[in-house]
């Protein structure tokens, strides 16, 4: 088969792979314009961005409003022709302020998990910008369509159905995580795609559906397009390459991890995460290490109870103290077993894919 261009409104890749925004730091200009440039859509994640600049302890809003402007700058300056979107976590207490800003730098899609994006129409509306909600379930995307037509009188521009294999934060409980079977990608896919329908037939309008979580190969990608996604988005793939703006301790991480390394962890922002074992996620599983520092950065956490504080994991990790570090990844970073280049990666994939 030739895979088919993703379509996302007037934005048409060549590649239908969205590269997923990691965070904190791991997806940045260099990896979001070096997939972008290869025919994909490269995502650039904004939690925490600007912990590399120099008043991100003092003035942390500020410090990432800007971050995010210049990274979203660099991007659109390494892939002037190339798709770039940005990951904005719902659960981030400067949510509006970040959706505002990247708008304002004509990002071309707006992504966002870790909740219900309610009000992200507001900022798009009018704009070039798309706004693309993360769901796990038929449920959820009917009723952020629901209330998006209710509100604002627009409709998602697409929508990432993502399944619990994926890295990171989970939109699963830990009960439904840990059950067997665990709920299918396949199965939430053509729900999601039958909850959304009516709302493409009443309103005359194309909402693709790409799937998230667990997506490894060209094998899957094929299969999941022959079961009705308009694509894939892919992050645990792209850590392992050159142009991931990871330190390469991180990156070595996933090469060196085994399928048993992979565990789910309890993350401050209120969901189950799931991440690569190691010295850190060993010690918060038996002790609350304190936080020394705020950074009020989440509207679920509170700095007196948290068991740790997630932004100074990820950046630890980001920055390669990876022992003392959160590890985010998906559920197949086992398989993961050397660096590329984007460039030798989206190759590869293209070529699984089509000789399926």
């Amino acid at each position: 088969m030739k895979l088919p261009t993703l379509k996302i409104g007037n934005l048409i890749a060549n590649i239908p792979i969205i590269q997923g925004g990691m965070g904190i730091g791991v997806s940045l200009s260099k990896l979001a314009s070096a997939v972008a440039n290869e025919g994909g859509i490269g995502v650039i994640s904004a939690v925490q961005i600007g912990f590399r600049e120099k008043d991100f302890e003092k003035n942390n809003k500020l410090a990432n409003l800007r971050a995010l402007a210049n990274e979203i700058r660099k991007a659109k300056e390494l892939s002037p022709k190339g798709i770039i979107g940005v990951n904005i976590l719902v659960a981030a207490n400067d949510y509006a302020e970040l959706v505002k800003t990247a708008v304002k730098e004509k990002i071309d899609l707006i992504i966002s998990g870790a909740g219900i994006p309610k009000d992200l129409p507001k900022y798009v509306k009018g704009t070039d910008t798309k706004a693309v909600p993360i769901v796990s379930s038929g449920k959820a995307a009917a009723l952020i369509a629901k209330l998006w037509k209710r509100r604002y009188d627009y409709l998602p521009d697409a929508i990432i159905v993502e399944g619990p294999e994926a890295g990171g934060h989970l939109g699963f409980s830990e009960e439904a995580l840990n059950k067997s079977p665990k709920p299918s990608l396949e199965n939430i896919l053509k729900e999601v795609i039958t909850a959304i329908k009516p709302f493409e037939d009443n309103y005359n309008k194309t909402i693709p559906v790409i799937v998230a979580g667990g997506v490894y190969s060209g094998e899957d990608i094929a299969k999941f397009i022959s079961l009705g996604a308009a694509g894939v988005q892919m992050a645990t793939r792209f850590v392992a390459t050159e142009e991931c703006d990871a330190h390469i301790n991180f990156k070595n991480a996933y090469v060196e991890a085994k399928e048993e390394d992979v565990k789910i962890i309890k993350s401050p922002v209120g969901m189950p995460g799931r991440a690569i074992k190691n010295a850190f996620v060993e010690k918060i599983e038996k002790i609350n290490i304190p936080v020394r520092y705020c950074y009020n950065c989440l509207k679920t956490c509170n700095p007196a109870t948290t068991p740790y504080c997630i932004s100074r994991a990820l950046i630890n990790a980001v920055e390669g103290n990876v022992e003392n570090g959160l590890i985010f990844a998906g559920s197949n970073v086992g398989l993961v077993d050397k660096i590329t280049t984007v460039k030798e990666l989206m190759s590869t994939l293209v070529d699984e894919a089509e000789k399926v």
